[in-house]
């Protein structure tokens, strides 16, 4: 296993933030400097300043009934709280799947086990996510077949497939995981989102979990 992949998923930094410790000198291989790149065997010793680091021998994976008003990241931004704060301290080493922008609200995966994220985020698995949105306004069914057909953003075509779910309340499914997309397709045909849940990922429902709370699968 890659050394930064073993720093992330024994102690919840990302891989990223494992390189930035390699370089700065902060992390130890069996006593002595590393090099990005390197591997790690089973009997290898790893220290993070000088704490020794142990992947995890089970993995936790929980959902989560996101408030809005939280951020998916372990930093604060501004006087926004993270996600992070609703959960126990034991949970902390867990990262998102996918993430929900500030003001989203609804399921969302945390877990130990890089493997499903990627099996669950990487395009080619192309994993159906359902969502619930509420416009400022009903949409026209011009505007819905436009939606249906696929949208010009600047990022390429946004492919959602929209229908009807009740009064001012619409259901989209897709697969695609890109940022702000919902928003930014309808914000395109003149409509503010006014609220956006995400009900379903992949086999993964959020079902009857009180928002701010979680649940391990």
């Amino acid at each position: 296993m890659r050394l930064n992949k073993y720093i992330a998923h024994a102690s919840g930094i990302s891989r990223r933030s494992a390189d930035r410790a390699i370089q700065e000198g902060r992390v130890k291989l069996n006593g002595q400097s590393v090099d990005l790149g390197q591997d790690v065997s089973p009997n290898d010793k790893v220290e993070l300043d000088g704490e020794p680091l142990k992947l995890p021998s089970e993995h936790t994976t929980i959902i989560l009934n996101k408030p809005p008003g939280y951020i998916c990241s372990r930093n604060k931004q501004g006087r926004s709280p993270t996600i992070y704060e609703i959960l126990p301290a034991e949970l902390h080493d867990l990262k998102p799947i996918g993430r929900l922008d500030k003001m989203s609200r609804g399921l969302l995966l945390l877990t130990t086990d890089g493997d499903l994220a990627q099996k669950l985020t990487h395009p080619k698995h192309a994993k159906r996510k359902i969502y619930l949105v509420v416009p400022h306004k009903e949409l026209s069914s011009e505007d819905l077949e436009r939606i249906n057909a696929g949208v010009k953003l600047e990022d390429g075509i946004s492919r959602l497939a929209i229908k009807p779910a009740g009064a001012m309340r619409y259901q989209i499914e897709m697969s695609e995981g890109r940022n702000r997309q919902i928003r930014r397709t309808l914000s395109s045909l003149g409509y503010e989102v006014v609220d956006l849940k995400r009900v379903e990922f992949g086999e993964h429902s959020l079902g009857e979990l009180p928002e701010g709370e979680w649940s391990k699968l």
